[in-house]
């Protein structure tokens, strides 16, 4: 099936256009929105976003079970493109892909459940599809490339099967990944092959580019996630602050209109994205890249070279480039929104664009903070002028603002400096073991798997993070960290934890860290009956790799603490000690396990 030129696709979307970006009621504006998504992107994009849709949606189905459909829906596309007021072309784009979805055979048989999300009315049948997504299923096997011997003649004479073949192998994979960037995951896949397929040794060189090629998909599905959270979780106004944070370090030479219009637009974009609606989520993204490159110099300095990229690339480089230069001798904030009498005049008469030019204008200072620390500062100094402004002396109430403030940044720089240091002083593996202990007395209910998963990701980012500079320690630290608390925010809404995570995963977006941090030990938790198999070992373990002992013994260590909550660490080192010494001493004796029973 032809159905994506990746080349085509680019040079059709780089070309030159005019884009109104004021939403407008899209049915007062066209009358049929598949024709008009089916104009702009044209045939070949919109069968590949197509297929990236299906593809998320279905993820068990076959590539050629889900090319049917792609066929059906371009079928559909061309005849409205031909006479908008024919049968269905009136439809919303969601409810065309949904109602194919639902005409599937044997829906239930393959999903089950899922099936029942068909007898609900739009826009409930959407949202029931989107909690049947599994990120990373088991079901799917990642990427798996043809032997180096045949991918080139592969990629050669049958170059469009081969990389439609790796976009539904992505999508099916990476279910809440915006198309644009799974498209551009497809170009870095296409290029690593140009190159490879001129080395010596090509299954070395596509070997070590695919590795990052499915680390990027990772981290960019995962940031994916995370914003669709905060518009889930905390609604538009904390995802627009979010956001606006972010620009404003980016972009701190940027007037704040301008900033303001692009962070509306984001969070529409976001929006079809985050409901799985990749056709006007790649459209629309495209649309707003294009705005946003034809004022550039507005934005930034460090951007022009991304906008001279084909619109897919141009994206990712946009979003991917570092920071613009702070502006020089910007005024202390203090004179502002401390000294000024008018302070609660103006903060009564317009809330949110106070508090938004509030953030705006910290975020330009403060490249150093991460957003989440921007967040809390700014929700302390809103909940500081709602108190004093029902005060006789409101000036005098908020003049320690500056002080407040100070004791977040301190909070935060206190953390991050303190893990740095027990990372540096004892190294990753007893890190690990560190955040185990911390994280299983927490929530002993996590499974132990996920735990260790959760604690490995944690360790990570120290090592990451750590080695950064001191004015990228903090927000390197802080970023990813409220990438791996959403994972478990996600967990607790289907498989609900305890009551003190249910609490710091809804309260607040800009304190879900500071929140998990000072958690403390699960005092309603009532530990498992003790599971002798605990303690079952056998003479595997003695021929087992180094990373399969440490395994062992971290889910020994977990496992220990769910029974024990309320071991001293004195205890849990011995224990721990006393594995390493056990392992030692019976792996050398002839009769292990008789060993292992008596140790």
């Amino acid at each position: 099936m032809k159905w994506v030129t990746l080349i085509s696709f680019i040079l059709l979307l780089s070309s030159a256009r005019s884009w109104n970006l004021q939403r407008v009621a899209r049915s007062a504006e066209h009358k049929s929105e598949i024709a008009h998504r089916y104009n702009n992107l044209k045939e070949e994009t919109f069968k590949a976003v197509a297929m990236i849709t299906f593809a998320q949606y279905l993820q068990k189905c076959s590539y050629e079970g889900l090319s049917k459909l792609v066929r059906d829906v371009v079928d559909l596309a061309q005849k409205c493109a031909a006479n908008e007021d024919g049968p269905d072309c009136g439809k919303p784009l969601p409810a065309i892909f949904l109602d194919e979805i639902c005409q599937v055979e044997k829906l239930r048989d393959s999903y089950g459940a899922m099936a029942d999300c068909c007898a609900k009315a739009d826009p409930e049948r959407n949202e029931c599809f989107l909690s049947f997504k599994v990120p990373q299923p088991d079901f799917v096997q990642p990427y798996e490339r043809p032997a180096a011997d045949v991918i080139c003649k592969q990629y050669q004479d049958n170059r469009v099967s081969l990389l439609g073949h790796f976009i539904y192998t992505v999508a099916r994979r990476n279910p809440f990944m915006y198309a644009p960037d799974i498209l551009g995951l497809a170009i870095d896949y296409e290029h690593a092959l140009q190159s490879c397929c001129q080395e010596s040794d090509v299954g070395a060189c596509l070997d070590a580019k695919v590795t990052t090629i499915k680390q990027k998909a990772k981290k960019i599905s995962l940031v994916h996630q995370h914003g669709c959270g905060i518009l889930e979780g905390f609604g538009d106004r904390t995802f627009q602050a979010y956001k606006l944070a972010h620009l404003a370090q980016k972009y701190p030479k940027a007037p704040f209109t301008e900033l303001v219009k692009v962070v509306h637009e984001i969070k529409d974009v976001s929006k079809e994205c985050c409901a799985g609606d990749m056709v006007e989520c790649m459209d629309d993204r495209a649309k707003m890249m294009e705005a946003f490159c034809a004022k550039h110099e507005v934005f930034s300095s460090k951007i022009q070279h991304c906008c001279e990229k084909p619109i897919v690339e141009r994206s990712r480089c946009v979003m991917e480039a570092e920071f613009d230069d702070k502006p020089e001798g910007l005024p202390s904030l203090v004179d502002k929104y401390v000294q000024d009498k008018e302070v609660c005049k103006k903060f009564e008469a317009g809330h949110d664009e106070f508090l938004s030019e509030f953030v705006y204008e910290y975020s330009r200072r403060h490249p150093e903070f991460s957003t989440q620390l921007i967040l809390r500062i700014t929700k302390g100094y809103e909940t500081l002028l709602e108190k004093c402004c029902k005060t006789d002396n409101p000036a005098e109430c908020y003049s320690n603002a500056e002080e407040e403030a100070n004791k977040l940044v301190k909070e935060t720089q206190d953390v991050v400096s303190t893990n740095c240091e027990l990372l540096k002083t004892h190294g990753e593996e007893d890190f690990l073991k560190a955040l185990l202990i911390r994280y299983t007395k927490k929530m002993p209910q996590v499974p132990t798997d996920i735990l260790i998963q959760m604690g490995k990701k944690m360790t990570g980012i120290g090592t990451k993070c750590c080695q950064l500079s001191e004015n990228e320690r903090l927000p390197c630290s802080e970023g990813y960290l409220s990438v791996v608390i959403q994972e478990t925010c996600k967990r607790q809404q289907t498989s609900p934890i305890n009551d003190n995570v249910s609490r710091c995963c809804s309260e607040s977006y800009a304190y879900r860290r500071p929140c998990f941090t000072a958690m403390g030990v699960d005092t309603k938790y009532v530990p498992p009956a003790f599971d002798p198999e605990m303690f079952n070992f056998d003479r595997k373990l003695c021929s087992a790799p180094p990373a399969e002992r440490e395994l062992g013994q971290m889910k020994l260590l977990v496992n220990l603490i769910k029974r024990k909550p309320q071991m001293t660490e004195e205890q849990i080192t011995t224990i721990a000690g006393g594995f390493t010494a056990m392992v030692d001493k019976c792996c050398k004796q002839a009769n292990v396990e008789t060993c292992f029973g008596e140790e």
